[in-house]
C-alpha cells in the first residue's frame, strides 16, 4: 500500500513539473496546478493515429501533449488535404472544439508515437471563469499572448533583475515631486537673475516674455560658462544669456524619457508640462538619486573630454550602462535608444577633437552611419560603418576639401578604435575614398545602383539605405534621403530584388516545426539569431518603406509609419513589434552574459538551453516571418528566383 502511495505521489510530481514549463499552466498559482495535475488522465496514440476528425463531435477535454507530435489538417471539397499547423511537446489542441461545442473543424493526426494529458471540460471552463492569465493565453493573438509574460520571465531568471530596481521605467515624472518653478521677466539683469536664484536656493530660473509665457531657462552653468567664465558684464539683461530652446516633458512620461531627452539635448534641467500648463522643474540631479547611477553620468563623463586618450576609458564603461538597463527591466527599444544616444554623443566627440587638431573643414559635411548604427539597433559596440558626404565643392577648392576629408577621416577611424569600435572588415568606413564623398557623387552611386542592381550593388542598397546623419550639416543626408525616395518609387524591378533579398534568410523550422540547427562546427545544436531571425525582420521592414517611401530608418519607427498604409503592415503590425522586441532582448541578454563570462558576443543561441515560454516565443515569431515572406512571394511571384 505504501509503494502505491508513493509511486502515484511521484507521479503528481512529475506532472506538476511538467506544467510548470507549459504555458498557460505556468502562469498559475501553485494551488491551481496541483488541482490540475490531480484532474488529468493520459492517452496514448500510436503514429498515424486520427485523434480529432473533421467534422466529428466536438472535442470533451482540452489535450496537453507530453511526448510526440500532432499534424491538424483539412480535408478539401475535392479530397486534398491541406496542412494547416504542426504541434509539439508543450502545446495543446481541442480548444476551441470544446468550449464551443461545435463540430471539429479539422483533423488532427499523431505524425510519431504521442503521448497526451487531457484536461476535462469542466475543469477547463472553470479556470477560464477564475484565472486571468489562463483565458488570456487562449484569447490573444499569437505573438502577444506570450512577450509580456516572455519580457518578465527573463527579468526573473537574469542576476541583474531586481524588482525595486526598475524605478526608471516605473516611475512617471509627475510623481517626481518636482521643483516648484521659479520665474523671472526677461527685462531682469543678470545679476537680479543670480539673486533671485540664490534667494530660493535653485539651479535654474525660467524666463517669462511680455505675455508671461516662458521663452527661455537659466541654469547655474549658463551663468559660470556664459557670464564668470568670459568675464561679462552682470548688468546685461537675464535673456541675452538664457537657452530660448526649452526642452519639455509630460508629467504622465515615465523618467526614462526625460534622462533620453536630457542625454540628446545636453542638458541638466528640464522643464515639466501638466495639462498643457508649466508644472516645474525636474534635475539630472533628481533623476540621479532616484536611480542610484545614471547614463546621465556617463554623458557628463563623455562631454567632459578633450582627448582621445581620455575619452576611450569613459566609452569602454557603456556596457556596464546595459547591465544596469536589463537590470531595470527595460525593453530592448529603451536599451537601444540609451547606447545609441551615447554612442552617437562619443562619435560626435570624436568629431569634435578631429576638428580642433585638423582645422575648420573647407566645405560643409556630414558624417552618417548606416547599418545597425544607421537603424539606432546597435546594442554592444559593433564594427564601424559611417561615411562623410560633403558639400559639392567649387573647382578653386575640390582638391583641398578632398585632401582635408581624406586626413580627417582617417584620424576618426584610429578614434574610434581607441573607443572600442573596430574597423569594417569590409571597409565601409569614412577613410576609404570611396565613401568619402560630395553629395553629387553619393546621388550618382546610389541611381546607379537603384538602375542596375547588380548583386554588389545589391549588397551596398542593403548597408547604405539604413543612413541616417549623426553629425555636421544634416541637410546633406536629408537630400540624399529624398535622392533615394524619388529613385525607388515605382521601381518594380529594383523592388523586386530587394525582394528576393528578404525572403532569402528563412527561419530555422523544420518539418514538425522544431529548430534547425548547425549540425557541426564551433555552433553545433545552436542557431544564429540575427541571420536567421532579426535580419528576415529587418529585410521585409525596409523593403515596405521603399514601396512607401518612408523615410525612417529604424525597423520599429518604419513600422509605425507603416501601420496605416501598407497592407501588410496594417495586419501584422503589432506582431512584427513584439517579435522585433522579444528577439532583439533575447540577443541583448545572451551576448550581456557571454561579455560577463569575458567572451566574445556572437548571435548563437542554443534553444535547448532556453526555457519553454522563450522556445514557443521565438518559435512564434520565426512562423511570423515565415507567413510574411510568403506574402511577399505572393505579390512578387513574377520576380522571385
Amino acid at each position: 500500500m505504501k509503494n502505491g502511495t508513493s509511486n502515484s505521489h511521484m507521479i503528481i510530481e512529475d506532472v506538476i513539473n511538467f506544467l510548470k514549463n507549459v504555458p498557460p499552466f505556468q502562469f498559475l498559482e501553485e494551488t491551481d496546478i496541483h488541482a490540475v495535475a490531480r484532474n488529468l488522465s493520459m492517452e496514448f496514440y500510436p503514429k498515424d493515429t486520427v485523434i480529432m476528425e473533421q467534422d466529428g463531435p466536438p472535442s470533451e477535454a482540452l489535450r496537453i501533449i507530453k511526448k510526440g507530435g500532432i499534424k491538424i489538417s483539412l480535408r478539401s471539397e475535392n479530397g486534398d488535404e491541406v496542412v494547416i499547423d504542426y504541434r509539439g511537446e508543450g502545446e495543446t489542441f481541442g480548444f476551441l472544439s470544446m468550449v464551443g461545442k461545435d463540430r471539429v473543424r479539422s483533423n488532427v493526426t499523431a505524425v510519431e508515437d504521442t503521448i497526451c494529458y487531457l484536461l476535462g471540460k469542466e475543469m477547463v471552463i472553470k479556470l477560464l471563469d477564475s484565472r486571468l492569465a489562463f483565458t488570456e493565453h487562449f484569447l490573444k493573438s499569437h505573438i502577444t499572448r506570450y512577450i509580456d509574460k516572455t519580457y518578465r520571465e527573463m527579468q526573473d531568471r537574469t542576476i541583474f533583475y531586481g524588482g525595486s530596481d526598475r524605478l526608471l521605467f516605473t516611475t512617471r515624472v509627475g510623481d517626481m515631486g518636482i521643483k516648484e518653478v521659479v520665474t523671472a521677466q526677461e527685462d531682469v539683469t543678470i545679476r537680479e537673475a543670480a539673486q533671485i536664484m540664490a534667494e530660493n536656493r535653485v539651479s535654474s530660473l525660467v524666463i517669462m516674455d511680455r505675455n508671461n509665457l516662458p521663452a527661455g531657462i537659466v541654469t547655474d552653468r549658463d551663468l559660470r560658462d556664459k557670464v564668470v567664465a568670459r568675464g561679462r558684464d552682470v548688468g546685461d539683461p537675464v535673456m541675452t544669456i538664457m537657452t530660448t530652446t526649452l526642452i519639455r516633458v509630460d508629467s504622465r512620461d515615465y523618467c526614462f524619457e526625460a534622462v533620453l531627452k536630457m542625454i540628446r539635448y545636453n542638458i541638466h534641467h528640464i522643464i515639466v508640462i501638466r495639462d498643457g500648463a508649466l508644472a516645474g522643474v525636474l534635475t539630472n540631479h533628481d533623476l540621479m538619486i532616484l536611480q542610484g547611477t545614471s547614463p546621465l553620468s556617463l554623458t557628463k563623463d563623455i562631454e567632459s573630454q578633450q582627448t582621445l586618450e581620455g575619452l576611450a576609458p569613459v566609452s569602454s564603461k557603456i556596457n556596464g550602462i546595459i547591465g544596469l538597463l536589463l537590470k531595470e527591466g527595460a525593453k530592448a527599444s529603451n536599451i537601444t535608444k540609451v547606447i545609441t544616444e551615447l554612442n552617437d554623443r562619443i562619435v560626435r566627440k570624436v568629431l569634435e577633437i578631429a576638428e580642433k587638431r585638423f582645422g575648420h573643414p573647407p566645405v560643409p559635411y556630414c558624417w552618417i552611419g548606416f547599418g545597425s548604427e544607421g537603424r539606432k539597433e546597435q546594442t554592444f559596440k559593433t564594427d564601424q560603418d559611417n561615411a562623410i558626404i560633403y558639400t559639392d565643392p567649387d573647382p578653386a577648392v575640390e582638391e583641398a576639401a578632398k585632401a582635408y576629408f581624406a586626413t580627417f577621416a582617417r584620424f576618426v577611424q584610429d578614434g574610434l578604435v581607441k573607443c572600442g569600435f573596430p574597423p569594417c572588415p569590409a571597409n565601409y568606413m569614412a577613410s576609404n575614398p570611396q565613401w568619402n564623398q560630395p553629395l553629387r557623387v553619393w546621388k550618382r552611386y546610389f541611381t546607379h545602383w537603384v538602375d542596375e542592381p547588380t548583386p554588389e550593388a545589391l549588397i551596398h542598397c542593403v548597408a547604405f539605405f539604413d543612413f541616417r546623419p549623426l553629425a555636421g550639416e544634416a541637410s546633406l543626408a536629408e537630400g540624399l534621403r529624398d535622392h533615394l525616395l524619388n529613385l525607388v518609387k515605382d521601381q518594380k524591378v529594383f523592388l523586386g530584388h530587394i525582394a528576393n533579398l528578404a525572403i532569402k534568410n528563412t527561419p530555422p523550422i523544420g518539418f514538425l516545426k522544431s529548430f534547425v540547427v548547425e549540425k557541426d562546427g564551433a555552433h553545433k545544436d545552436e542557431l544564429n539569431l540575427k541571420i536567421k531571425g532579426l535580419a528576415p525582420l529587418v529585410d521585409m521592414v525596409r523593403l515596405f518603406s521603399l514601396e512607401r517611401g518612408i523615410g525612417e530608418t529604424p525597423t520599429l519607427e518604419r513600422i509605425n509609419s507603416l501601420r496605416n498604409v501598407h497592407t501588410i503592415v496594417k495586419d501584422y503590425a503589432d506582431e512584427f513589434e513584439h517579435a522585433f522586441e522579444f528577439m532583439m532582448l533575447l540577443r541583448i541578454h545572451h551576448q550581456y552574459a557571454q561579455l560577463s563570462q569575458e567572451k566574445m558576443p556572437d548571435n548563437f543561441i542554443n534553444p535547448d538551453l532556453l526555457s519553454n515560454l522563450e522556445r514557443r516565443s521565438i518559435k512564434e515569431a520565426f512562423h511570423l516571418i515565415e507567413k510574411v515572406q510568403d506574402l511577399i512571394i505572393e505579390r512578387y511571384k513574377s520576380m522571385i528566383w
